[in-house]
């Protein structure tokens, strides 16, 4: 019983660790992207200027050494890893360009993808029980849609500030069940012992 109670309690302990740190990290995130949110938006797109050059590495190495291969195939892998290199050394040059390029096609998509939707929502209207709440939500949902695409640097900034405030919330609450957690059980448990 005792091995059981040391399993729980490592478990728990692991758990706690495990919210601690990600809260943490998110509390952390969110603080640097609400005070530096240029800098992170740099930082982000040379990871994605990082990624985009090991990928293109990649496929002109599949290109050259895949000998069993067909010719097109080798060429595509090649022609594809050179695309991806020199968006990779790109983005690098210029690290403020490619983070407001790469916001601006995030932001864009994000509008389209909220007009997709409504109108999608609008032609399921008469299978819906709820017609009201869908023709409510189709309507929100096109017209948010065509605020992002008609503005989308406000958008884009509403956006940014919504996830830092959001990263900041969630790393609090996560540090607050970090350290709550297992507290109920411990109070619940030491009621039942009889004393």
């Amino acid at each position: 019983m005792s091995e059981s109670l040391t399993g729980s309690a490592s478990l728990l302990r692991s758990i706690r660790i495990t919210l601690a740190v990600s809260g943490a990290l998110a509390l952390i995130a969110g603080i640097v992207l609400l005070i530096w949110p240029i800098k992170t938006a740099e930082i982000i797109t040379a990871i994605f200027a990082f990624y985009l050059v090991v990928a293109g590495l990649v496929y002109i190495g599949l290109g050259i050494f895949s000998g069993g291969r067909g010719g097109w195939s080798r060429v595509g892998h090649i022609a594809l890893g050179l695309l991806y290199v020199v968006a990779g050394v790109i983005a690098f040059v210029n690290l403020q360009a490619a983070a407001a390029t790469l916001a601006l096609v995030v932001v864009i998509f994000i509008g389209i993808s909220w007009i997709v939707d409504g109108v999608v929502s609008l032609s399921l209207l008469g299978q819906d029980g709820s017609k009201v709440w869908t023709l409510l939500y189709a309507v929100l949902s096109i017209v948010a849609g065509v605020f992002v695409l008609f503005s989308p640097l406000v958008a884009g900034l509403a956006f940014w500030l919504l996830l830092g405030i959001s990263l900041v919330a969630l790393g609090i609450v996560q540090l607050v069940r970090a350290i709550t957690l297992g507290k109920e059980t411990r109070t619940v448990g030491s009621a039942a012992t009889p004393r």
